[in-house]
């Protein structure tokens, strides 16, 4: 994962405050934990019976000795794949630092490593996403960009929705005069089943703001992406 920042520009004081503009989802959808602490879910043992039930389905013997303890490890890798729905992205992004300097150009964090879970057949798909903002006044900690895109990513997906999910929450909560999202990502859904076509990548991008309304920015981001690795 490298992070860039790109060198500082003179500021013009027009330039200080943010733009009022809705958000690019609605935030209720994807700001909060997906799963409330009070929301009625299966017993771990109900679990553990339905991936047994699937063990069946294809033809296995659910009792032998391979497969006696499959049905606790599959839910117990359930929980760290899917995390996500317990998680909430605005409170990564909830804490800022305004010791810039005066610095107005965005920030770029590439090559983010990450693995979700195609929402339609269940199957990983895996790749690097590249984040860029335009802070007012207050940066975000590097880090954060990684761990919200993990939140969003260790819930069923689409790459679709997780580009706009994490450029919305960016967007949202730090209120940036602009964001860019670029994601790389190979399906296994489309690697090792159906037209098993191993290698095809997909390449999904939302811009807000600066990065929307001017061609150039968006070159500049995609330039940087794209430079040396």
């Amino acid at each position: 994962m490298d992070a860039t920042i790109k060198s500082i520009r003179q500021s013009k004081p027009s330039d200080r405050q943010p733009e009022s503009r809705p958000a690019e989802l609605d935030p209720a959808e994807f700001l909060a934990a997906a799963v409330r602490a009070d929301q009625p879910r299966p017993a771990r043992a109900q679990a553990e019976a339905a991936v047994k039930t699937l063990l069946a389905y294809i033809g296995e013997n659910t009792e032998r000795e391979g497969l006696l303890d499959t049905p606790r490890r599959v839910v117990e890798a359930f929980d760290e794949l899917y995390q996500g729905y317990h998680q909430c992205p605005a409170e990564v992004l909830d804490r800022t630092f305004g010791e810039t300097a005066g610095y107005d150009d965005f920030v770029l964090v590439r090559d983010i490593e990450f693995t979700s879970q195609c929402e339609h057949h269940m199957m990983p798909f895996y790749g690097k996403a590249h984040i860029a903002y335009t802070p007012v006044e207050r940066v975000v900690g590097l880090s954060k960009l990684a761990r919200l895109t993990d939140i969003f990513a260790r819930r069923l997906q689409t790459q679709e929705h997780l580009t706009a999910q994490i450029a919305a929450a960016i967007d949202e909560v730090l209120k940036p005069r602009g964001v860019a999202v670029l994601i790389e990502a190979e399906h296994t859904c489309m690697s090792v089943r159906g037209v098993a076509k191993h290698g095809a990548s997909t390449f999904t991008s939302r811009f807000t703001g600066m990065f929307r309304d001017n061609p150039a920015e968006q070159a500049r981001f995609l330039s940087l992406v794209r430079g040396t690795r």
